[in-house]
């Protein structure tokens, strides 16, 4: 009765013989593509986090007593250059919306694409704040 048993499951052990490569060779792409997904979207967030780095810094130098926009401007593209590295390229400083009363600093670039033949991720933030001005009580 064993001997009829282990040879029932030798038999079926044999009929899955090669089962594992034919899963594994089905679900390996996917698993591949999601890693690659979530890699492509740690490096878009990455750069988000750097632009907008610099663009606090540069509203915070621009938004000074008696500093202007271009004071800004120039601490954001310094902050870009110390800390951006290869995570933001094509990087760009812009300081369009700021008025007398607010200074706006925009950085934009792009972020590095892991996947071949699609073009690099644009990013863009922008940081606003009043500029400081001496008022009599």
């Amino acid at each position: 009765m064993v001997g009829a048993w282990a040879t029932s499951v030798r038999t079926r052990m044999r009929r899955d013989d090669g089962d594992a490569s034919i899963q594994m060779a089905i679900v390996f792409p996917f698993v591949i593509a999601l890693t690659i997904a979530v890699v492509q979207t740690a490096m878009w967030f990455h750069a988000r986090d750097i632009a907008l780095t610099a663009a606090r810094e540069g509203v915070n130098a621009g938004r000074g007593y008696q500093s202007t926009p271009g004071d800004g401007a120039a601490r954001a593209r310094a902050t870009l250059d110390r800390i951006g590295g290869d995570s933001l390229r094509d990087s760009a400083v812009s300081t369009d919306g700021s008025t007398n009363d607010t200074v706006t600093i925009t950085v934009s670039g792009s972020a590095i694409s892991m996947l071949p033949g699609i073009p690099d991720l644009h990013v863009s933030q922008s940081a606003s704040a009043t500029r400081e001005q001496w008022t009599a009580p």
